[in-house]
């Protein structure tokens, strides 16, 4: 007998959701769907059943396979058209030989159907990784599952899907290492702070002009601008803002 998951009489669409062996894995579709499936690998049982029921209940349109492991999906009985495979890596990160190894020849492998790849962390060297190894898509168990349905619907269409949260955190770490890396960036230009630490170290405009690759007068006007900001009258009331302002930044470059 074939077992049946009644979820509502009434509700259009019919979702009779009909599970059946197919080859070692579980063929889950919605009764009355004969469009072309997708192709569910995961090691753990327990998360490919209840993922494979999410996006069949929530509506992908698509019949789901659902497999234990890669080499279950190669050996499977059913010839059928696959749109779409989703490798669950959990925990295990993209990096990892292994891992990146799985990918890389479930890819070229599965080629030219697109390999998205579902994943515990959203840690972007990972992302990035599997992108590399040409997976379309990234998607990691922090997002909502509404999002997760339409990166799936996005890659059917052609198209590549990256969790914007980890791009723009990466960005903001960038951001926060240039402020550091450079103290002053909120008050002057990267070449303005090249002749404020000069000048915070008595060097001649001559000097300046030699070690920066500046004409004197260029240096000169960047001096002029410096003194403007700091609404100082001269290179010594300057260097006293300076070291008012920024205390300690003087010890950045000290070497050259």
């Amino acid at each position: 007998m074939v077992p049946t998951i009644q979820l509502d009489n009434k509700s259009p669409g019919a979702l009779e959701f009909v599970s059946r062996k197919a080859g070692n894995g579980i063929h889950l579709h919605r009764h009355g769907l004969t469009e072309s499936c997708l192709a569910l690998l995961d090691e753990r049982v327990l998360d490919r059943q209840c993922l494979a029921q999410c996006l069949t209940a929530y509506g992908i349109g698509k019949e789901i396979l659902s497999f234990g492991s890669i080499e279950e999906w190669r050996h499977q009985e059913n010839a059928l058209s696959i749109s779409a495979i989703l490798l669950n890596v959990g925990s295990r990160k993209v990096t990892d030989a292994r891992t990146g190894s799985e990918i890389a020849d479930l890819v070229n492998e599965a080629h030219p159907v697109p390999v998205v790849i579902l994943a515990d962390t959203d840690d972007l060297e990972q992302i990035l990784k599997a992108l590399n190894y040409g997976a379309k898509a990234y998607i990691p168990s922090s997002i909502r599952f509404e999002i997760c349905v339409e990166a799936v619907n996005l890659v059917l269409a052609g198209g590549t899907f990256v969790p914007a949260s980890s791009v723009l955190a990466q960005h903001k770490a960038i951001d926060t290492t240039v402020e550091m890396t450079r103290p002053m960036a909120s008050v002057f230009t990267e070449r303005q702070e090249e002749v404020v630490q000069a000048l915070r170290r008595g060097k001649a405009n001559k000097i300046i002009a030699h070690e920066l690759n500046l004409r004197e007068s260029t240096v000169k006007v960047h001096i002029r601008n410096i003194m403007k900001k700091l609404k100082a009258t001269n290179r010594t009331e300057v260097v006293y803002k300076l070291n008012e302002m920024f205390p300690g930044a003087h010890l950045l470059g000290r070497s050259s």
